[in-house]
């Protein structure tokens, strides 16, 4: 009879001890915004859009949000307090904080000009949200006698930048911005570039058989209305057709003296009127001294309408210049521009598509994502190291 031989042991096979996930950078329950204006002032405009979209998206996700501002303020998803008046909140904006906000897992301070200064005061995480870095805008609001103020506000708002923000990330909205922040020796590598979105566009409506060019922004100094309307007399005679300029501002009532025929002044218009007017539009000019990306340039994109401004900060972000508009050196280039495209059906239509596709890269919820990774990033730098293992004993 055979033997029976028992089989050997098996052996216990020994897995690899699974890697740990890599740690989630910590996210800021508790973001608060400090900006000038919430989007229901009357003098709201670009930069007030961006906040409340960031806000709104950051509140979507999860945060508690809140906009710490000046001035009138509507109800809104994420929560506002107005600290004030128009220029008195930013002296109150401390103290507004401490008593009605309590604390903050992230302060963010939009800097459009005149600073909060909050990294004086606040001693967690900060972020300064910079759309433009206003330089030249000082001398153009303050002339004559008011030029020291000029001259102070710009050392201010320079210091602001490159001083009081030392060590904290500053958020840029386009490459012009960025640079400028260089300019004024914030280093790059604490400058962190995040766009503009828009919304998903609708149905488009109706392009308009008559020549129809567009103006759309708030009627201040530095969009340069005046010298649209210069241009406008020296265009007209050979293009024909409207100009139609959307927005109010305190150069309206100046500017409606100068306008010559053909010339139409909406104030603020709906939504549902502004999507009409950019999709009825051949053309959106944009005549602006500098902005920080040009909002309403990709509006207009999205609609297939293409955009000619000047080769200035934002602007030549917003604008590729010979693909989806046309970018001027001077006044009569901008006037050659104007009527080149007016008068060139199949090239206006070529840019118009190439904008639009163009456009499709920008939406608010990359935007809010962006920013999220820099709210994180910020968070994260605030973080105190953690102290280092002690040595095993035995080690060499």
């Amino acid at each position: 009879m055979p033997q029976h031989v028992p089989s050997p042991p098996r052996t216990a096979v020994q897995r690899p001890a699974a890697r740990p996930l890599p740690a989630l950078p910590p996210q800021p329950r508790r973001i608060t915004f400090l900006a000038r204006r919430d989007l229901d002032n009357p003098a709201a405009g670009g930069s007030e859009l961006l906040v409340d979209r960031l806000a709104d998206g950051l509140t979507r996700e999860g945060h508690q949000v809140t906009l710490l501002c000046g001035g009138p303020a509507a109800y809104r998803d994420y929560r506002v307090v107005s600290a004030g008046g128009d220029l008195g909140h930013y002296l109150r904006a401390r103290s507004t904080h401490r008593r009605q906000v309590g604390g903050s897992d992230l302060l963010v301070e939009v800097c459009n000009g005149m600073p909060y200064l909050a990294p004086l005061w606040h001693r967690g995480p900060t972020v300064c949200l910079v759309n433009h870095v206003h330089t030249e805008l000082w001398s153009m609001r303050f002339q004559g006698p008011l030029a020291p103020a000029a001259r102070l506000g710009r050392k201010l708002e320079h210091w602001a930048l490159s001083g009081a923000q030392r060590g904290n990330l500053l958020v840029a909205v386009s490459e012009s911005t960025a640079a400028a922040l260089q300019d004024l020796g914030v280093e790059r590598d604490r400058i962190r570039v995040v766009h503009n979105g828009v919304e998903e566009p609708g149905p488009l409506a109706e392009r308009s058989p008559e020549p129809l060019f567009l103006a759309m922004g708030r009627l201040v100094e530095y969009k340069r209305v005046d010298l649209l309307l210069r241009l406008w007399e020296r265009v007209r005679p050979v293009t024909g057709g409207r100009l139609v300029i959307v927005g109010e501002g305190p150069e309206r009532a100046r500017l409606e003296r100068m306008a010559g025929p053909d010339v139409t002044f909406t104030g603020h218009v709906s939504e549902a009127e502004k999507h009409r007017l950019l999709c009825a539009a051949w053309l959106l000019l944009h005549p602006s001294a500098v902005e920080g990306w040009g909002l309403v340039v990709t509006e207009a994109a999205t609609r297939g309408t293409p955009a000619i401004g000047f080769d200035v900060p934002g602007i030549r972000d917003s604008v590729e210049d010979g693909v989806t508009g046309l970018l001027a050196h001077g006044e009569s280039s901008f006037a050659a521009a104007w009527c080149t495209l007016a008068l060139s059906t199949e090239r206006r239509e070529a840019f118009g598509k190439a904008a639009a596709e163009r456009a499709a890269r920008f939406r608010w919820a990359n935007t809010v994502r962006q920013f999220r990774a820099v709210a994180a990033e910020a968070v994260a730098a605030h973080q105190p190291e953690a102290p280092s293992a002690p040595p095993h004993r035995g080690a060499v």
